[in-house]
């Protein structure tokens, strides 16, 4: 799917090596896109969480970051409580309106945005997931090789969580 026409990383996404958009559609729930996506964090399928600990066991013998858990929020803390620089489980929170919220991860190798868009229509709202990476080096596209296989996976699962 491409990038929806009014998310913030649409700019951001010209040249980069790799991006994506997956959506799902719920009843609305009256929450903010941040809290949508802490809501997805702390539902985040085991198995999710199972290869996020191989994944973080396998780089950081690679001299790249542990990146830890998407579930790894401060407990309690709600999304009013957050403010650009802040760590929210494996990202850091770039900016957050009601509609959008835009995480980012940067490494040696790559940068990562990643948007969660809610575009709401009477009693429904499409939740959008992007994804947006730019590679600085042959790790970031070795990194990347195993990663988009498995990245198409966890982001239609995470979202599924939501229709719960």
């Amino acid at each position: 799917m491409t990038i929806p026409q009014q998310s913030a990383l649409r700019e951001y996404a010209k040249g980069a090596y790799f991006s994506d958009s997956f959506s799902v559609t719920t009843a609305r729930k009256n929450k903010v896109a941040l809290d949508i996506f802490i809501e997805m964090a702390q539902e985040m399928p085991s198995w999710i969480s199972f290869l996020m600990d191989r994944r973080n066991q396998i780089v950081s013998k690679l001299g790249l970051k542990n990146l830890g858990r998407f579930q790894d929020l401060k407990p309690g803390k709600t999304a009013n409580a957050y403010k650009p620089g802040d760590r929210v489980g494996i990202f850091t929170l770039i900016s957050s309106t009601d509609d959008e919220a835009i995480f980012e991860d940067s490494d040696k190798h790559l940068d990562v945005r990643v948007s969660i868009l809610r575009d709401v229509s009477g009693d429904k709202e499409t939740i959008h997931a992007t994804t947006v990476v730019h590679i600085h080096n042959m790790l970031g596209r070795l990194y990347m090789f195993p990663v988009i296989p498995i990245h198409k996976l966890i982001v239609p699962a995470s979202l599924k969580t939501l229709t719960k």
